[in-house]
């Protein structure tokens, strides 16, 4: 009777997480795309990835690539898109696994985004300037290494975000399991709470628009695999970041949020003396400046990207002084 009893509970909760799984997605619906301009389609290795053009075609290109957590997309840069189109021609991509870009169930590695971005960059744009977020920094950095960048602009970017636990991947792959542990790491109050702690400093400058377009990203189909690979550690690179980026001919500069406690400022710092690059600071943010102060943002990356060259620290003042 006992075993019975057993058995009986175990059938019921695993029927009410395949129920409430399905529920979650049919909730989400379809993506829509939330940048201005024409969204576009680039088949890669048999993946359908989709990415959105606005500007001037025969302004410079100008490459946006979104950092990697659950619910990421091209949405990050939503702030600065418009304001952008005014002088370049931005690309905005969703990469393999996440926005609106498939979600194969893949096990997706930094090699994998880096020769993505090496393939998309000579195919469907010209010596562009590259914006990445994250960990995406270090992938756009072993790209810049076999293709043409005029510029990399890297936002807090990292080799090492968590202990490699390949268990962890295998769990959140799993079809039930996996999938209900991924739907609570992808909660909106998960999102929001990530987003308060290590994407923005201000939370009342939050948008809800944006945790509710994150949230509906993370409930696409697929929508877990790629993100196994990021929380489990196996996306980091097997290279030293600093070590790339001196070997490097590509002009780099590198934004950091003064706040930021994921990826420290001292990190940033050790980071440019390493490899001898500009460190642009941003006050009262933390790992998306650009999301948070987009006007500072955009003031420094249209006055001084193409002039860049001080050796000091430049400070971008995005609140009232103390």
């Amino acid at each position: 009777m006992k075993a019975r009893t057993v058995l009986g509970t175990a059938v019921g909760a695993v029927g009410a997480a395949v129920l409430g799984n399905r529920l979650l997605t049919k909730r989400a619906g379809d993506l829509e795309n939330p940048l201005p301009g024409i969204e576009r389609t680039y088949r890669w290795r048999g993946i359908e990835t989709t990415y959105t053009v606005a500007g001037d075609p025969n302004d410079p290109d100008l490459l946006l690539c979104h950092g990697l957590y659950a619910g990421a997309s091209s949405h990050e840069f939503e702030p600065i898109v418009e304001r952008l189109a005014e002088d370049y021609r931005v690309v905005a991509v969703d990469l393999p696994g996440f926005g609106r870009s498939e979600r194969p169930p893949l096990v997706y590695s930094s090699t994998l985004y880096a020769e993505f971005l090496r393939d998309f960059a000579e195919e469907r744009l010209e010596n562009p300037i590259v914006v990445a977020s994250s960990l995406t920094g270090a992938f756009a950095a072993d790209a810049a290494g076999e293709t043409e960048f005029s510029h990399l602009v890297l936002i807090c970017p990292t080799d090492e975000t968590a202990p490699e636990r390949p268990w962890l991947r295998t769990l959140i792959r799993s079809p039930i399991v996996g999938t209900t542990v991924f739907n609570l790491i992808a909660s909106k109050p998960a999102i929001r709470y990530f987003y308060d702690r290590d994407g923005y400093y201000d939370p009342d400058r939050i948008d809800e628009t944006e945790v509710e377009y994150a949230w509906d990203s993370a409930h696409q189909p697929g929508a877990r695999y790629a993100p196994a690979s990021f929380a489990s550690g196996t996306l980091d690179p097997d290279f030293d970041l600093a070590t790339e980026l001196a070997a490097l001919e590509t002009p780099t500069t590198l934004v950091w949020g003064r706040d930021a406690e994921l990826v420290p400022l001292r990190e940033g710092r050790d980071l440019a003396e390493a490899a001898d690059l500009d460190l642009v600071v941003v006050d009262y943010a933390t790992q998306l400046p650009h999301s948070e102060h987009p006007e500072q943002f955009l003031e420094y990356l249209m006055a001084e990207l193409l002039h860049a060259g001080a050796d000091a620290d430049v400070d971008v003042d995005t609140g009232p002084g103390e």
